[in-house]
């Protein structure tokens, strides 16, 4: 293991109990920097594509008095764009309370932004969610963050840094991995940790589609902003869909075995999906994970039309065995339990509906400790896929193999550039090095 991280699967921020993420342990003495009931909670949205406005509808959309006053992107179209989705979807323009001199444009607009406000959305690609999240605790805000929240280990590793420093502040974090404010869900984490399919020995993953959006190359454009708009196609962006997507669905068995793996090795690839605008991502990862008491848990995801799409995952016990659906059968494949989902609230707006009612009342949540390590969960696995080889989750969690640079400019060239045809280096397993 790398001694100048020792970063273990069990003791991840066991540290010095004055300094974390420079910021000094003890913090300020908040109770959740409770609101009173008259107090307008001020929110700020980093990150302006259809996440960031989505929950930025979601947080004005709560019973609280709330009210968005800042807004922040690398991209004025893509600001302005959302401003009025929002404003459209809202309808109250008291809660959209945004002049133009709170509308903040480039790499460091973030800082302004988050300075206005109580609480702050971080909707940005992922690989600058340890950067604004360190800056969101170092202000004390409360957050709402989008999953994925790092690219690579480096970033896990300052994340897990704020881990006990948001802790010590007290501020509630939510991080976006609905599934966990989802009933469906909730009711079947209930039954399956009372043992109601016995001891849990395998598991499958999926996240099978047809994959997303892309934006070719327009004249004008430096690489950085090609890479900028194209973000889900570059790893030190994006991380790959398997960090992307299927953290889902990896977040969902750890929480099933309430751990997270000790070791994975998979395949993956670049079949289909293959044209120099795909970036350096692959189209399909295989990867098996094995915790520490032997289960092994089967993950698939993949990016190719026309294929089996599947979003969703399986636990097989001793007794039994359920699928994310709701649904919980016996070994003789006969349902004994099944979720009635008619009335089940919203889980993107109970999200924000629970952050909220903590915040003004003095409650408590912090889901960044979970939400960093099902990220690990999914860079290891892509990890594993990338380099063809099995890690151990204590090298992965310290590897040196950082992807996001520590420079930012439109004419700064990113940390993956074309090769003269306008390709991409693609990771190809058995030579690519992970660690």
């Amino acid at each position: 293991m790398n001694e100048k991280h020792s970063f273990t699967r069990r003791n991840f921020v066991k540290g010095s109990a004055t300094v974390a993420g420079g910021v000094m342990l003890g913090g300020l003495p908040l109770k959740s920097k409770a609101h009173a009931a008259a107090e307008t909670i001020k929110i700020a949205v980093v990150g302006c594509g259809g996440r960031g406005t989505g929950a930025a509808v979601q947080a004005l959309n709560v019973p609280q008095d709330v009210e968005l006053v800042a807004m922040a992107d690398a991209f004025s179209d893509r600001l302005e764009s959302s401003y009025n989705n929002i404003v459209e979807k809202v309808g109250d323009k008291k809660r959209v309370n945004v002049n133009d001199k709170n509308k903040f444009v480039g790499f460091d607009a973030y800082k302004e932004a988050i300075n206005l406000a109580d609480v702050v959305i971080l909707a940005t690609p992922p690989g600058f969610r340890p950067i604004h999240l360190e800056y969101a605790i170092n202000a004390d805000k409360h957050i709402f963050c989008e999953k994925p929240l790092a690219t690579d280990a480096a970033g896990i590793r300052k994340v897990l840094e704020l881990v006990e420093v948001s802790k010590q502040k007290k501020l509630n974090i939510v991080v976006g991995l609905q599934r966990h404010y989802q009933t469906v869900y909730r009711e079947l984490m209930k039954r399956i940790h009372a043992g109601e399919i016995g001891q849990v020995t395998g598991a499958q993953a999926y996240w099978d589609g047809g994959g997303v959006w892309v934006h070719p190359k327009q004249p004008g454009w430096t690489e950085m902003e090609a890479q900028m708009r194209n973000w889900y196609y570059f790893n030190w962006l994006c991380g790959d869909h398997i960090v992307e997507q299927h953290i889902h669905n990896l977040d969902v068995i750890n929480w099933v075995k309430q751990d997270y793996p000790v070791s994975c090795q998979g395949m993956g690839g670049r079949q289909v999906r293959v044209e120099n605008k795909f970036g350096e991502i692959y189209d399909h990862h295989y990867v098996e994970y094995r915790y520490a008491d032997g289960t092994i848990m089967n993950s698939q995801c993949r990016h190719i039309r026309g294929c089996f799409n599947r979003v969703g995952e399986e636990m097989i016990g001793t007794k039994g065995k359920a699928d994310g659906r709701g649904t919980i059968y016996d070994l003789n494949g006969n349902v004994v339990w099944k979720h009635r989902d008619e009335n089940d609230p919203n889980p993107y707006q109970q999200e924000h509906n629970e952050l909220f009612d903590a915040i003004v009342n003095g409650g408590y949540i912090n889901d960044l400790e979970n939400g960093a390590k099902s990220t690990m969960t999914a860079i290891m696995g892509r990890m594993a896929t990338y380099s063809g080889v099995e890690l151990k989750w204590e090298d992965a969690i310290n590897s040196d193999n950082i992807l996001v640079p520590d420079k930012f400019g439109w004419d700064v060239n990113p940390p993956v550039m074309p090769n003269a045809d306008g390709s991409y280096p693609i990771p190809m397993p058995g030579k690519t090095k992970v660690l």
